[in-house]
């Protein structure tokens, strides 16, 4: 067992970050083996990437020719006119030590430059005039060993009718890792670039899912009911197993297994027509260890520390620091030392620092330059493509003013776009402290919209498959006051991260109809993990990642038609598909009001409360019938003259001052109280 764990370690620090992960084996692992693995593993593997480096830059010094400055990458790629007043210009080639840069164009101004690691990086700090036009700048640069010039395309701004345009409460979200959704262009499964790295009887191989895949089939899924689509990293990555997108090696480019960027385009304005909205994930904290900045960083500090020399992510503060009990599974990332005040700033430093996993280069986001090119990375993506929101990974890992400064510099430009955080903790008092709308001890807001509701995540898994009392759900509503808007929080049972509910211990068909049935009828807009809707199976990371049937060419079952899936996954997407029109019809159940009515240990029974209506749930968790008595007096539906059952094999009477409701064992049923 020791043995398969620390080959487990040593396939996440040869870089699958597939460690997008298996949290919960690795935090079991870290106090053991964090002080004699990473030495072990990581020193090593940086002297070969350095003498690797030295092999390839080598070259004949006797009689060679003085190189002359050259640019061989202009990040960002192009830019609008009326979009930002300035740009920060990252130039990668050799030589670059300018001593002056000038445009051709009268409207631009250079502000300033810096020539970095020895000439290979050359930063521009552009001023665009109010007056500028559109077209192509060409900026020549000056250095000591000659001149070379560079091209600026800076286009119109296309019309923002109909994009950024942020989610509502009407929305639900579903979540797609584009590599294992559908193969829409076999050409692009094994990219010159990329030789070797598709292979779909290996789960952590490329599988040759794609953007135009998602295109494909956008009708099923506003068949199924669903309007926002959150993709899991588009950007180019660098290893033959990283199919997640999470180890970035160049933040501009789409990876050419999912695509072009005109693929992203397509689909995004595809989405927008058929009423759909796309979010891009954003992973600010930290890039890919292939990404060639880990090598030759634009600035001594760009990272927080370096290959050689750098802190990993693990808090150093042990379980029973906040009392809880020690030796215990550590269930979620331990971010409690960043919202309490009285901490130290040892005590965080891993957590903001450190480098994920001791594997995944930290971006340092207290430097300006790498705060600058981080938003504007930001910025370029949504301008290019007219995406709607971002999912910000990692959240509580990277530092707070740095948010701050991003969703402001958003903001600027797009008011309306949504941003949710990623805070992987089952305390809301942690979890709401990462949420924007409010300045916190640190006097800063950071400006989030919202977070993703891991406590009811955790709580809908540990009722529904562990028997844990149906009253933790109300336990955890009634911290909803600690959120500026709780009704934007984004409900889920399950994500890219964790064992897909299907195949957890304690699950069942019923159990995970439950599970739909109540994240999608709870406050906040719901999230669905692709493929759930259909009960796909799946353990740990990546089997929890498995292709969706019917995605490709030959596939045995097409689930993405009703007659191509089998009994039990229509039975699924029959009773998700049914929710989903429920709640699309029902104003309450979209952005009501909640109110609990009864909780108990096998059932919890509440309220939606809009202008309109008010729709009541009933929840019964034990395996057995339940008669149900549930006082109105003194609750918004005291009044009720009739009830309406919406869903479920339930029966409901109103007698006198008591809606009684006769329960199936395990159901859940929608009442409309008129």
């Amino acid at each position: 067992m020791r043995q398969r764990k620390d080959s487990r370690l040593v396939r996440a620090a040869l870089f699958a970050y597939a460690l997008a992960v298996n949290r919960l084996s690795v935090f079991r692992r870290k106090f053991r083996l964090r002080n004699t693995f990473y030495p072990r593993i990581l020193l090593p593997f940086a002297c070969f990437l350095a003498w690797s480096s030295a092999s390839w830059s080598a070259s004949p010094q006797q009689n060679a020719p003085e190189p002359a400055p050259k640019v061989s990458r202009v990040e960002p790629p192009n830019w609008w006119v009326g979009l930002t007043p300035e740009v920060m210009l990252l130039l990668s080639g050799h030589d670059l030590e300018a001593t002056r840069v000038s445009c051709n164009l009268p409207t631009l101004r250079v502000s300033r430059t810096q020539a970095t690691a020895g000439g290979n990086y050359l930063f521009v700090w552009l001023k665009i005039g109010a007056d500028t036009r559109p077209g192509t700048a060409v900026c020549r640069i000056t250095a000591p060993k000659g001149t070379t010039s560079f091209e600026l395309p800076l286009a119109a701004r296309l019309p923002t009718l109909g994009k950024f345009q942020g989610l509502s409460q009407d929305d639900v979200i579903y979540l797609i890792m584009p590599d294992r959704f559908a193969n829409g262009d076999p050409t692009n499964d094994d990219p010159a670039e990329a030789p070797g790295s598709h292979d779909r009887a290996k789960p952590r191989a490329y599988h040759g899912g794609d953007l135009r895949g998602i295109q494909n089939h956008l009708p099923y899924l506003k068949e199924l009911g669903v309007t926002t689509l959150w993709l899991t990293p588009i950007v180019k990555n660098g290893a033959a197993q990283n199919y997640h997108g999470y180890g970035a090696v160049d933040l501009y480019t789409v990876d050419p297994h999912l695509g072009s960027l005109k693929d992203y385009q397509d689909l995004v304005a595809a989405a927008h027509k058929a009423g759909m909205k796309i979010f891009f994930d954003a992973v600010p904290n930290h890039v890919g260890p292939r990404h060639p900045w880990v090598l030759n960083p634009p600035l001594p500090d760009w990272f927080h520390g370096t290959l050689q020399h750098h802190l990993d992510s693990y808090s150093p503060l042990k379980d029973t620091f906040y009392g809880k009990p020690g030796g215990q599974t550590i269930a979620n990332d331990p971010f409690e030392a960043l919202i309490d005040p009285h901490a130290t700033a040892a005590m965080k430093q891993n957590l903001t620092e450190g480098w994920l996993f001791g594997v995944l280069p930290d971006m340092n986001t207290e430097n300006r330059a790498v705060e600058e090119y981080l938003l504007q990375n930001s910025i370029w993506w949504a301008e290019v493509s007219g995406l709607d929101g971002y999912r910000a990974d990692t959240f509580p890992y990277v530092g707070r003013k740095f948010w701050a400064y991003w969703h402001a510099g958003l903001r600027r430009i797009y008011p309306n776009l949504t941003t949710i955080g990623e805070v992987f903790h089952a305390d809301p008092s942690v979890t709401s402290f990462f949420v924007g709308g409010v300045r916190r001890y640190d006097g800063i807001d950071s400006g989030l919209s919202t977070v993703f509701d891991f406590p009811m995540f955790f709580t809908v898994r540990d009722v529904l498959l562990r028997n844990a009392p149906a009253g933790r759900i109300a336990d955890v509503l009634r911290h909803d006051s600690l959120y500026p808007r709780p009704d934007f929080l984004v409900p889920f049972f399950a994500n890219h991260d964790v064992a897909r509910f299907a195949s957890a211990e304690g699950s069942s068909a019923t159990k995970l109809k439950l599970a739909f049935g109540l994240t999608l009828t709870l406050r906040g807009i719901p999230e669905i993990y692709y493929g759930d809707e259909i009960g796909m199976p799946g353990g740990g990371d990546p089997d929890n990642r498995r292709d969706f049937p019917g995605g490709w060419l030959g596939d045995s079952n097409d689930a993405f038609t009703k007659s191509g899936r089998m009994r039990d996954q229509q039975e699924i997407f029959s009773y998700a598909q049914e929710l989903l029109r429920i709640r699309r019809e029902h104003s309450a159940l979209r952005g009501g009001q909640l109110w609990h009515l009864s909780s108990d240990e096998t059932a919890y029974v509440f309220l939606r409360e809009s202008e309109e209506e008010r729709v009541a749930m009933a929840f019964n968790n034990a395996d057995r019938a339940r008669e149900l008595r549930i006082p109105l007096n003194g609750t918004p539906i005291q009044k009720a003259a009739d009830v309406t059952v919406l869903l479920g094999a339930a029966k409901a009477e109103l007698a006198g001052s008591e809606l009684r409701v006769s329960m199936p064992p395990q159901s859940l049923a929608i009442f409309l109280m008129n």
